[in-house]
């Protein structure tokens, strides 16, 4: 008999009630998107990241934007336009002290209800999408309308980018 899993179970648990998905186990040292995407299979297009952004300031806000991994977040231009003030990257520190996840695993499920979730477009035009898993070991395999079922989701037309190719 196997030990129970923490990590499973409270993505389980976040997951209850969101609609169809698959868990997907993954060693933790290939959690990062390109390593993950490259060592099983799949598609960086179908690969969207949970980003943690602060609106800068005597008191600071945050939000999660979700994006596909070939996009880049326009923190400049649309986050700081959200947020009305300067904004950036939260800190690896600030992530996991707002999600309770490790940068490379951070999930979008099991937020603080009072988190502001900001979905680019493009996320939700792709049949399925690949999601961290709130520890380096799991993945969420769904479709983009799982993220519909999220208190605070917002679609935001323009918030990523395609990264521009190499």
């Amino acid at each position: 008999m196997t030990a129970p899993d923490p990590d499973r179970a409270a993505l389980e648990a976040a997951l209850a009630g969101r609609g169809p998905y698959e868990l997907f186990p993954c060693d933790p040292a290939l959690a990062d998107t390109a390593a993950f995407c490259e060592h099983y299979g799949f598609d960086p297009a179908d690969s969207a990241n949970t980003i943690v952004v602060v609106g800068k300031g005597h008191q600071p806000v945050y939000a999660a934007c979700v994006v596909l991994a070939t996009h880049r977040l326009d923190v400049n231009r649309v986050v700081k336009g959200r947020f009305g003030r300067k904004s950036s990257f939260a800190s690896p520190e600030e992530t996991r002290a707002i999600t309770g996840h490790e940068i490379g695993g951070v999930t979008v499920f099991g937020l603080p209800e009072s988190l502001p979730v900001w979905v680019d477009a493009a996320v939700m035009a792709r049949e399925r999408i690949v999601l961290g898993g709130g520890s380096r070991s799991w993945k969420v395999i769904a479709p983009p309308s799982i993220l519909r079922a999220l208190p605070a989701v917002e679609v935001v037309e323009g918030l990523a980018n395609p990264t521009p190719p190499r």
